[in-house]
């Protein structure tokens, strides 16, 4: 990959790095160690991704971290067929997909490993990491 990062397609590109905070600090050292991680609410149990400061259920604000599986489904996708952003533009077209995970939560991704035009609805994915600069590793998902 060129420019030390990642198109969402897998081709040649640099991709957008999020910004990193103490809530979601876990989230991103356990991604760079290849693992997927949820918040969990410790009084009520929900999991929940992004991480918000209290719990939408309970309201509750003692949290932990639960490995995922790194399993999941499509549950909505688009294909981006005009860049955005500068850094996208060598990754077209590319998929952005929201992701249910088999514990439950949904994440805004990209899918890679196959042509965006094979993805679909319900079409099984497994997490994929990519190092896209020294301090952050974004997590993928590709067919399963």
């Amino acid at each position: 990959m060129s420019g030390g990062g990642a198109g969402m397609s897998g081709g040649e590109g640099m991709a957008i790095v999020p910004g990193m905070t103490e809530l979601t600090r876990p989230y991103w050292d356990a991604a760079a160690e290849g693992r997927l991680v949820i918040r969990e609410c410790r009084g009520c149990g929900r999991l929940q991704h992004p991480p918000v400061p209290a719990c939408p259920a309970c309201h509750g604000a003692d949290f932990g971290w639960r490995e995922a599986s790194g399993e999941g489904a499509v549950y909505s996708y688009t294909i981006i067929r005009h860049a955005t952003h500068a850094a996208l533009a060598d990754a077209i077209p590319y998929v952005v997909a929201l992701v249910e995970l088999a514990e439950g939560p949904r994440l805004v991704t990209g899918i890679t490993g196959c042509p965006p035009e094979s993805v679909t609805v319900g079409m099984p994915v497994r997490a994929a990491f990519r190092r896209v600069t020294d301090e952050v590793t974004l997590p993928y998902f590709e067919p399963a």
